[in-house]
């Protein structure tokens, strides 16, 4: 037909062998491996709580046979996404709105593993689907602005607020200097807490006696 543009080219009919192989490519052409996608939305973001699942949509577009006209695709919805984790020990560092990453998609239907989070059998017939994909990022995105940074030079750690440790038992081991700009507030057990650039200490005498311990709330 006059004016029609398909994915078949003239080669393809030239033989039997470039039909079939035509065909093949087609089918083929239908099996979802991996793409890039766009967070859109995230669950449980950066709680302490289980991995959640996300919504993305696919970068890549869909295109016609003439490669021109394209056609976006639709949301992924309920995605499971990584996170670095080891039984009960986890580096919770969530995907966020925006964040570019890679959809894996799986063999088989994994809505009943989802689902139960034990094995299971697929939920459905359906293989390479976009629907069983799995979001592991993050890929292509801008400059951190929080970061835990690795180098030959050490580890740097930054936050534009603070850092909170809490533990039953904490202890820090240190071999070196520590350099701390800003002030230090200590609670240094029975003796309360004090700041270390303001504090003063008791049972001060003259002479090359020592001082007592430090003042609580000073």
């Amino acid at each position: 037909m006059s004016g029609w543009v398909g994915f078949m080219e003239d080669g393809d009919r030239t033989s039997e062998y470039n039909s079939q192989e035509f065909i093949v490519s087609q089918i083929i052409g239908r099996l979802a491996t991996s793409t890039l996608v766009r967070v859109t939305a995230v669950h449980a973001a950066g709680e302490v709580a289980a991995v959640g699942f996300l919504d993305c949509v696919p970068m890549v577009h869909q295109v016609d046979g003439a490669g021109k006209n394209p056609t976006p695709h639709g949301s992924l919805n309920n995605v499971p996404y990584f996170r670095l984790q080891g039984g009960t020990d986890a580096v919770i560092i969530d995907p966020k709105v925006g964040d570019i990453g890679i959809a894996v998609f799986c063999s088989r239907d994994i809505s009943t593993v989802k689902n139960s989070r034990q094995p299971n059998v697929p939920g459905s017939r359906r293989r390479y689907d976009m629907s069983d994909g799995i979001y592991v990022g993050g890929l292509l995105n801008g400059v951190p602005q929080q970061y835990v940074r690795f180098s030959q030079q050490g580890i740097d750690i930054k936050t534009p607020n603070r850092i909170t440790v809490t533990s039953q038992n904490f202890n820090i081991d240190a071999n070196g200097n520590a350099s701390i700009t800003g002030d230090l507030t200590i609670a240094a057990g029975g003796a309360g807490s004090f700041r270390v650039s303001t504090h003063h200490h008791l049972n001060v005498q003259p002479g090359g006696g020592e001082s007592g311990g430090p003042k609580p709330g000073t």
